[in-house]
């Protein structure tokens, strides 16, 4: 049982609420999607793309630290976790189909705390300030880039794949 399967749980309905995409018979402590509504999912959102999109910016931000300029990063967009492949279906289609669960709001958080972290260690390293950079680099921008990916890889799990 995976650690996003824990935290996905069903919110309180009524007997008749139609907005329900899980059987009924499963244990309601669990993320059930029956095999059609998770391949709907699948095709909306490529899990693989955004984890790879995600580890790509860390080797990025790691080789400006390292002296090579990258004019397409900027700390005023980075920071804005919904102009990213994930954030776009985060906020749009991803919250439609699973912003019911709890667990979900922790991953758009994480998700949204992971590109402030972004943007800061882009914002000490057009500062000058290389060992603030570093710092954050490895510190809380590697924390939060490992909790979206865990959180994003359970998710996938969680939907069979």
């Amino acid at each position: 049982m995976g650690f996003f399967n824990r935290l996905f749980k069903i919110r309180p309905q009524g007997p008749d609420s139609l907005e329900s995409a899980w059987a009924s018979e499963d244990n309601a402590s669990e993320l059930v999607l029956d095999e059609e509504y998770a391949s709907t999912l699948m095709t909306e959102i490529d899990i693989d793309t955004a984890i790879t999109a995600h580890e790509a910016l860390r080797g990025r931000l790691k080789r400006m630290l390292d002296g090579a300029p990258d004019p397409a990063l900027q700390p005023d967009t980075l920071c804005r976790a919904e102009h990213c492949f994930l954030g776009r279906w985060l906020h749009g289609d991803g919250r439609d189909a699973l912003g019911r669960f709890p667990a979900f709001d922790m991953l758009v958080a994480r998700h949204r705390y992971f590109h402030v972290q972004a943007a800061a260690v882009l914002a000490h390293l057009r500062a000058g300030e290389l060992d603030k950079a570093q710092r954050t680099l490895q510190g809380s921008y590697r924390q939060s880039s490992t909790q979206v990916v865990v959180l994003l890889k359970e998710l996938k799990r969680g939907m069979g794949r």
